[in-house]
């Protein structure tokens, strides 16, 4: 396994190191460029131009230049837009989140490709299940790369927490327009003023500074360390040898497998609920009451949580099932939104937020964890265009989610939420229950090997 979880962590590093950067920067965009909506409106942006690259890259880039230097040139793509951030305009940040949106689908597809043949190497080599060794990837994966929030948020806090006018007069601070309340008519009477606690230009500069650094290393170390996989000797077929318009289009090709298109739903609600915490949560909730520099503390608080579910679910998932743990996850996402809707926040009750991102955490390593590893386990022999159809729906459920970011009341953006979570966990269920009846019996001696995953010949009904 030396060779195998050697690559598996020089991935692991470099996501860690790359979204160390861009994480601590999404978190921020909502309360640091606030003025006109410009944060959130290349957030959006930039999901959007993922949701493009999405449909048409991938596969063509994953085939023409490996899965290593596809996650070498997409992490340049995430350097640019940490430098479009040191004169943030929309003249600076809207075309480099357009870059970095570009560069995002081919970037977590190779990831995603590279995980899912290198377990199935590693389970046929030992004679394991293909799907256990993958869950066990991810997990490593997600613990490795979750804690780059902690990370990111930290250095955020830190720095900008030198600023001397922060956190002054909270008490003076009205917070009837916080929560579930703050609405874009209420903003400007609330007197929470988001622009009024920037921090200095000076402390935004140091910290872009580390951020485009650790960008930089993670380029360095995929580049210079991780192996090459060439997951093309796995389909040695004529039939195989696609056309380029073929494999261009092998995107929206996967869309005639109906379980992709059950899946849609539970795809774009783990973009809706990570863009709800990041955009929404950290802006209406954490810095209305408690100021901007506690954003990196409350998100370590979520990112720390998330890596240490992610490695545990991983590997619990071969013992409970996956069913288990996305009813777990639902059932815990159910619990915070009603108590969001009900909950008044004051800055006397500092441990509560706390607790919310603590429990998203959780529910969101099981969304990351588990839906990575179905996508694998459902379509390994589509695994590029699954991936791309992954990162297409996630991304729209990013769009959607800071599109009205400024437009809808914290309360609807909450409805919205739990609307889309309860109609993917149906859909989901009919993924599974189709998957329960086309499981053939088990026969002797047929445990392991290509009987590991029965249903991948069945892709396309």
């Amino acid at each position: 396994m030396g060779k195998h979880l050697k690559n598996i962590l020089i991935i692991s590093f470099g996501f860690l190191l790359l979204f160390t950067a861009f994480g601590g920067l999404q978190s921020l965009q909502s309360s640091l460029n606030q003025s006109e909506g410009l944060g959130v409106a290349s957030l959006s942006v930039l999901y959007g131009a993922l949701i493009f690259s999405s449909m048409f890259v991938p596969p063509v880039l994953i085939r023409q230049l490996g899965c290593k230097w596809t996650i070498a040139l997409s992490m340049c793509c995430y350097v640019a837009y940490t430098l479009g951030n040191f004169y943030a305009s929309w003249a600076t940040l809207i075309p480099t989140s357009i870059i970095l949106g570009l560069g995002g689908a081919p970037l977590w597809s190779a990831k995603c490709t590279y995980l899912t043949i290198s377990g199935n190497q590693y389970a046929e080599k030992v004679g394991k299940l293909g799907k256990d060794i993958i869950n066990q990837y991810f997990g490593i994966f997600f613990f490795i790369f979750q804690s780059s929030g902690v990370w990111g948020n930290l250095m955020s806090s830190l720095i900008f927490g030198q600023s001397p006018t922060l956190g002054e007069s909270l008490d003076a601070w009205n917070y009837s327009h916080c929560g579930a309340n703050d609405c874009p008519s209420t903003v400007n009477s609330s007197g929470n003023s988001t622009a009024s606690n920037k921090p200095s230009d000076s402390l935004i500069y140091t910290l872009l500074g580390i951020y485009t650094g650790t960008g930089v290393l993670a380029v360095l170390l995929i580049g210079f360390f991780l192996d090459q996989i060439d997951h093309i000797k796995e389909k040695t077929s004529e039939k195989e040898k696609q056309s380029f318009w073929t494999t261009l289009f092998a995107t929206f090709q996967q869309l005639r497998d109906k379980r992709q298109c059950l899946l849609i739903p539970l795809t774009m609600y783990s973009g809706l609920e990570q863009g709800f915490l990041a955009g929404d949560y950290t802006k209406s909730y954490v810095t209305c009451v408690l100021g901007i520099q506690f954003v990196g503390y409350v998100m370590i608080c979520f990112a720390a949580t998330n890596a240490v579910c992610s490695v545990l679910f991983g590997k619990l998932s071969q013992y409970t099932g996956r069913i288990a743990l996305f009813a777990l996850a639902a059932a815990t996402n159910i619990a915070c939104i009603a108590a969001l809707l009900l909950w008044k926040p004051h800055h006397d009750q500092l441990a509560v937020f706390f607790v919310f991102p603590a429990l998203w955490g959780m529910a969101d390593a099981i969304w990351q964890t588990q839906t990575n590893a179905l996508y694998g386990v459902l379509f390994d022999e589509h695994k590029e265009a699954a991936f791309a159809n992954y990162r297409l729906w996630e991304s729209l459920g990013f769009v959607i989610a800071y599109a009205y970011s400024t437009y809808l009341c914290v309360y609807v953006k909450l409805y919205i939420v739990l609307s889309v979570l309860i109609v993917s966990m149906v859909l989901y269920g009919l993924v599974e229950y189709q998957e329960h009846k086309k499981k053939p019996p088990i026969r002797c001696g047929k445990e392991n090997k290509q009987e590991s995953l029965p249903t991948v010949e069945q892709t396309y009904m």
